[in-house]
């Protein structure tokens, strides 16, 4: 990396921070509307950038940048409402009042499965509440990295500076956790990234938004509507070739609907079209790299070593031989295997047996992530009873839907190993100010809270 132009690069980022933040919030909002119009008329060829980076399918991929529309329409409304609270003062003539500042430079760090909606995430938040942005984009996604920052650029007048892209890798993305320059890093990725690059901002005392992974699972009942159900588990499952952080790792049946649950999962699952993403008919496209169908295989191997029964996982020579295809695979297992403690960046879905539904939640809650959990049933005590304090300890609780898939209007993230951050919808924009609390007099007295005496004498 060169330092030079780091520093310049954060030099440019700081200045216009500076203007950016003096404009009305609702002002820096109608920037982001107009960015928002721009995604719109760019919409096919962005997700053509997404296909073909991320290789994921093109509904998926237009999803994905409708994702990062939605956030603007989001933001837009959110730059009229960046409210802080009014308290009563235990003295008279007194007004507590909370007031909240832009941080200054947000670091975001994104990973190649949503190359452009999770910096959407980020980058309209930060943007209404008065933020600069520096993107680090995986290696994997920097076409779209910069087709994002052109129609940013078509828009923004004098403030094509609030996106600046920093391109490069590992070490690209340390030199901004050690920077005291920025005010925020928010990093989207593995477990051990997060692992990594937290010690780096803690040390210099920064604030730090982490999204990681998720060991995901859900549970069916038996009245789950298995039409519903099936669908829900192997779109979850399936969907992005497992390489969503919300992807679905772990099924959890009912015993009395076991039998016939499993039937139905791998008859959907066979009829999968799998092959060329860019294709409209693919429902599942190739996995990232060569690397990720050696982890896949890797864990099939060590499955298959212990007799455990797999339905599926083989690679598919569809298509262009340099791409990886695989047919998803179903691991069924009688107990709990250590694989299965694993978050595997692939299409793998492990299917236990549980005949009480506590017993199901605490088989779910028992990994070290906590992102997105969902149960099916149409008993509502059951879906009480996993929403609740002795439930689901994901930060995402679905009932009736899977796991994977969540709307922008809620807080997305999770707890444990997933990192604790929340992005997107709800209050997540706090994460991008800092909150000043302020005490104001307007009488002609002075006294102290608490009732403490400090008269002249």
């Amino acid at each position: 990396m060169n330092r030079d132009n780091y520093n310049q690069l954060v030099n440019k980022s700081h200045e216009i921070s500076i203007k950016w933040r003096s404009l009305p919030a609702p002002q820096r909002g109608e920037y982001i509307r107009k960015f928002g119009e721009e995604l719109r008329k760019q919409k096919v060829n962005l997700a053509a950038l997404i296909t073909e980076e991320a290789r994921k399918i093109k509904t998926e991929s237009l999803g994905e940048v409708q994702e990062a529309i939605d956030m603007c329409d989001f933001a837009v409304g959110l730059s009229r409402q960046l409210y802080g609270l009014t308290m009563p003062s235990e003295r008279a003539n007194h007004r507590l009042q909370e007031i909240w500042h832009p941080l200054g430079i947000v670091g975001c760090i994104t990973a190649f499965n949503f190359p452009m909606a999770v910096f959407a995430w980020n980058f309209c938040l930060a943007a209404v509440c008065g933020n600069s942005i520096i993107w680090k984009p995986s290696p994997r996604s920097n076409e779209c990295a910069r087709g994002i920052k052109n129609a940013w650029d078509k828009i923004s007048d004098d403030f094509s500076d609030l996106i600046l892209i920093l391109e490069g890798g590992n070490e690209e993305s340390v030199a901004l956790c050690e920077d005291n320059k920025i005010s925020l890093i928010s990093a989207t990725g593995s477990t051990q990234m997060g692992k990594e690059l937290a010690p780096i901002v803690s040390a210099r005392l920064g604030k730090l938004l982490l999204e990681l992974g998720g060991n995901n699972a859900a549970i069916i009942c038996p009245s789950a509507d298995l039409d519903l159900t099936v669908k829900g588990v192997v779109f979850s499952a399936c969907g992005t070739t497992g390489q969503r952080c919300t992807s679905l790792r772990r099924l959890f049946v009912h015993e009395e609907i076991y039998d016939e649950c499993v039937s139905r999962l791998n008859d959907y699952v066979n009829n999968l079209i799998i092959g060329c993403p860019s294709k409209d008919s693919s429902q599942v496209g190739p996995l990232i790299s060569e690397e990720s169908f050696n982890n896949m295989q890797v864990i099939l191997d060590s499955l298959r070593s212990k007799d455990v029964e797999i339905l599926g996982g083989e690679r598919l020579e569809i298509e262009d031989p340099k791409e990886f295809y695989v047919r998803p695979a179903l691991v069924l297992v009688d107990q709990i295997e250590d694989e299965m403690l694993k978050e595997t960046f692939a299409p793998i879905l492990y299917i236990k047996k549980f005949s009480d539904l506590k017993d199901a939640i605490s088989m779910q809650n028992n990994v070290k992530q906590g992102l997105s959990s969902s149960i099916f049933t149409n008993d509502m005590r059951e879906s009480e009873l996993f929403l609740s304090e002795s439930g689901s300890d994901c930060g995402i609780a679905n009932v009736n839907i899977g796991t994977s898939g969540a709307e922008i209007g809620g807080a997305f993230g999770g707890e444990k190993d997933t990192g604790g951050g929340r992005e997107s919808g709800s209050d997540a924009w706090k994460n991008y100010m800092r909150r000043v609390t302020a005490t104001i007099n307007y009488g002609e007295e002075l006294p102290l809270a608490q009732g403490v005496e400090f008269d002249e004498t």
